[in-house]
């Protein structure tokens, strides 16, 4: 090894060894424990960025952990490839969306291979490819015969830039997740899964995941949204049919003055049939539908509404309420009608101040009197009701209770409950998907493709726009097929599935990626599953991982699988931040396109340093991984990520962190070199008992085994880990080899036990370097096949000071003893050690001067 950390040598020599090896292929063993780790696999963008490295070296230093600690550990990565990049970069630059995914697959796995994650890359999956997405389309159709997948007609957020529908989970802010571009309501056919047939186990499973973070749980909660409450019918005046809302505040009925429907509302329109409201309720609804229903909705948003010139009967008080269409109310939720009490809901009151309705209060606080002539905001609390007919006087509480009651023995309502979450639309109006495996015919309607026609291929001569929808829809030699009963002429769906479809399942192939006549091997995947430890970020709290975990609920119905929930244990890792560099004439520069002064290169202007966010290609706060690589090698890149900050936290980039984690790398190569020789001569093991004067450095070892053990068993905690390893380093250094005569065995016992399990605890972070070193110890077996190192308890609780024995003020011994020992101990002990004993043969004692915790002197007359 040269002088000085030849990384570059070093990681080639190692990445080399491990795929010759097979270093970390896993295979099922039922003797042994498992352990499934898995990072949500990237989108095959082109290049990692430090947010992947950062996340991958998570779990690697976990993977090679747990490995060295008896595990049998199945830790694979794959590729979330289809989606809409892939078909912007076939505009932009003219190449196929399948040889731009190809090309970047190649391009990425090459540069997680330099980065040295111990991946089993014989369990590869990638969701482009037909041996993927086939048993994607065998999923759909299962989903389909139980009633989970159907197609109807609905209002879709639609994207005009992506030319595709979103999920509302896809809908952030009212912009597209993908591109930020404005999301617009429009009726399309579609097709649907029914997550809403899981609702409330995927609610109550949330009680049973303590590995997971609880903000992600909250977030999940409130998705899913559970309402307990009544749906009470509201008739319509001078009609026959009747209005159905739900609320959770039947207390509240009394005081309701008028209803508001959603703009969507099947009877919105015709509600105004007729009446001189008829030209602006159309108006108003054509409006809505161009506006944003996040926005809408938000609390912030002004609340705008019309009247129908309809009303409804208010069924306790018997009283005529106008009904009114309002922006704030969604079809999606509830009934998509809602009815209006001004006293005691801000929304409505708002409605009610703006448009001089009437205000009736039903519930007031307790102790206390509201009018609703004079009140400026709505009470929302508990109560008591007033004005309430029979229920008057009860507490809000007994009320709900007891006007359920009512309303269920009149017929007027219902006890039930209602769920903010809704089916899920995978429809896509896209190429780069999985074809949704559906024919229509017109004679049998929809049928299913046959599931040894699996799977339907993407044709390859395809012409991709953006524009005009799905770019299926235009290959007639994929469109125009036979119909699988009749053998008529029928029509292919082109319509393929949200790509989340793709990642929903993927963790359960891995476990058995090979598997040939179902998506899963039963007997592979019951070892494997649940995934005991998933790495990823929080921004997929709703999105995949409430996807992922009904998947896995529909896969056990199916028989495949005999686990509840996907993933036991969940991480959720920070961002990787750096401040910002902005030029006032060329906008947001690179890092290396300012001088060392802050100055711009084009144009000499000083740039304005902005705040630490996020990394990204807009705003040009980058580092490329594959500069760092060359720089500094990917051992220095691991651990900086890891020691700069907790994994949870996000991590605030810093050029001098990486320069410190290079040369703390740097310094453990020369503590080997320096000491090479030394280091290879063969040491019989010293008991702890004997040791003296290496027993600081010996304790100082056990004590970081525990510190590393416990940080990265327990917490993720591996910045302390590391903080504890450079501590044991800087004690190794300073570690006096030589000593005082006859301590040179013990010392170097103890700086070769030190020293190796410094080597050993740093694999899992750094693990070329540490594969190198290992052999340089003469050590013949990879580091990762050694055992990780245990501690005895005993040893790293014991406080003891070491105590220097004089005879006739010459150093004749040390004694360990504990840290509370007294002088009268301290003397004891000195003239029961054996070597002073003999210094003290056929001497008398004239005196023995203690000097607490630090020395005892024997002063010696005549010889005897």
């Amino acid at each position: 090894m040269a002088r000085g950390y030849d990384f570059k040598t070093i990681e080639a020599k190692w990445q080399e060894a491990w795929e010759k090896s097979g270093a970390f292929a896993a295979t099922e063993d039922p003797g042994r424990l498992k352990f499934y780790l898995l990072e949500m696999y990237p989108y095959p963008s082109g290049r990692i960025h430090m947010g992947h490295v950062r996340n991958y070296a998570i779990g690697d230093v976990m993977a090679r952990f747990l490995r060295m600690r008896g595990y049998n550990v199945l830790h694979p990565m794959g590729w979330d490839a289809f989606g809409l990049p892939a078909e912007n970069a076939a505009i932009e630059h003219g190449i196929h969306p399948a040889k731009w995914t190809h090309d970047n697959i190649i391009y990425m796995r090459a540069q997680l291979k330099r980065m040295g994650f111990s991946y089993d890359w014989g369990r590869e999956v990638t969701c482009s490819d037909p041996d993927y997405y086939r048993w994607g389309q065998w999923l759909f159709l299962k989903l389909y015969e139980r009633g989970l997948a159907y197609k109807k007609s609905s209002t879709v957020n639609w994207c005009e830039v992506c030319q595709t529908v979103l999920a509302n989970e896809q809908v952030e802010g009212g912009l597209c997740w993908r591109d930020e571009s404005p999301v617009v309501q429009k009726e399309l056919p579609g097709w649907f899964f029914k997550i809403t047939a899981y609702a409330e186990e995927l609610l109550s499973a949330l009680d049973r995941l303590p590995g997971w973070p609880d903000p992600v749980k909250v977030m999940q909660r409130n998705w899913i949204g559970k309402s307990v409450g009544v749906e009470v019918r509201f008739p319509l005046a001078g009609r026959r049919d009747a209005l159905t809302i739900f609320t959770t505040r039947q207390d509240t009925l009394f005081g309701a003055t008028f209803m508001i429907l959603a703009p969507e509302h099947p009877l919105a329109l015709s509600l105004s049939k007729g009446t001189r409201q008829e030209r602006e309720v159309a108006a108003f609804i054509d409006r809505m539908k161009r506006e944003d229903k996040v926005r809408r909705a938000a609390a912030d948003a002004v609340k705008e509404g019309v009247f129908t010139g309809a009303y409804a009967i208010n069924p306790l008080t018997r009283e005529r309420i106008p009904i009114w269409i309002g922006n704030f109310v969604l079809l999606e939720y509830g009934t998509g009608a809602i009815m209006a009490v001004p006293s005691n809901d801000q929304r409505d009151f708002e409605v009610a101040s703006t448009y001089g309705l009437p205000i009736r209060v039903a519930v007031k606080p307790v102790g206390d009197e509201i009018d609703g002539a004079t009140m400026d905001q709505a009470y929302e609390g508990e109560g008591v009701l007033v004005d309430s007919g029979a229920f008057t006087g009860m507490s809000s509480q007994q009320a709900r209770e007891a006007i359920a009651d009512f309303l269920e023995a009149e017929g007027m309502g219902t006890r039930t409950i209602h769920y903010r979450l809704r089916d899920w639309g995978i429809s896509r109006q896209r190429y780069w998907g999985n074809p949704i495996p559906i024919i229509c015919c017109d004679g049998c309607g929809t049928v299913p493709v046959p599931y040894e026609d699996l799977p339907v291929i993407l044709p390859q001569d395809v012409e991709i726009t953006m524009k005009g929808g799905s770019p299926l829809a235009k290959v007639a030699s994929f469109v125009n097929v036979p119909c699988p009963r009749c053998g008529g002429p029928a029509r292919r769906e082109t319509d393929t599935m949200d790509t989340f479809v793709d990642s929903s399942w993927y963790f359960l192939r891995f476990a058995s990626p090979h598997a040939p006549d179902a998506p899963v091997e039963p007997s592979q995947v019951n070892y494997w599953m649940p995934v005991d430890q998933y790495i990823g970020g929080v921004e997929h709290a709703v999105l995949h991982l409430l996807y992922a975990r009904f998947f896995t609920k529909v896969v056990r119905d199916l028989g495949l699988v005999g686990i509840d929930e996907p993933f036991t244990r969940l991480l959720t890792q920070g961002m990787v931040c750096k401040e910002t560099y902005r030029c006032p004439q060329h906008g947001f520069r690179l890092p290396e396109e300012i001088s060392t002064d802050r100055r711009c290169h084009e144009c000499g202007r000083p740039v304005e340093i902005g705040r630490t966010e996020k990394m990204s290609k807009s705003k040009k706060n980058i580092i490329d991984p594959d500069d760092l690589l060359a720089k500094y090698g990917a051992d220095t890149a691991r651990l900086f990520c890891l020691f700069a900050s907790p994994p949870e936290k996000d991590l605030e980039w810093s050029d001098q962190g990486v320069e410190g984690s290079f040369r703390f790398l740097t310094r453990i190569v020369r503590l080997v070199e320096d000491h090479e020789k030394f280091l290879g001569s063969p040491r019989d093991p010293i008991p702890f008992s004997r040791l003296v004067a290496g027993r600081a450095l010996y304790r100082k070892a056990q004590q970081t085994v525990q510190r590393v053990t416990e940080d990265i068993e327990d917490e993720f905690h591996f910045n302390t880990a590391i903080s504890a390893l450079m501590e044991l380093a800087n004690d190794v250094s300073r570690f006096d080899l030589i000593g005082q005569p006859g301590e040179e065995e013990e010392r170097g016992f103890a700086y070769t036990y030190a020293l190796e399990t410094l080597v050993v605890l740093l694999s899992p972070f750094a693990p070329h370097l540490c594969e190198e070193l290992w052999e340089r110890l003469g050590k013949k077996t990879s580091i990762f096949s050694a055992a990780w190192p245990t501690y005895d308890a005993a040893i790293i609780q014991a406080e003891e000071i070491v105590v220097v024995v004089q005879v006739d003020g010459k150093v004749r011994g040390r004694v360990c003893l504990p840290s509370s020992v007294d002088e009268h101990a301290m003397r004891g002990a000195a003239l029961a050690d054996e070597r002073v004993r003999g210094w003290l043969r056929n001497r008398s004692i004239s005196k023995v001067v203690v000097v607490p915790k630090k020395l005892v002197n024997i002063v010696t007359g005549e010889d005897r």
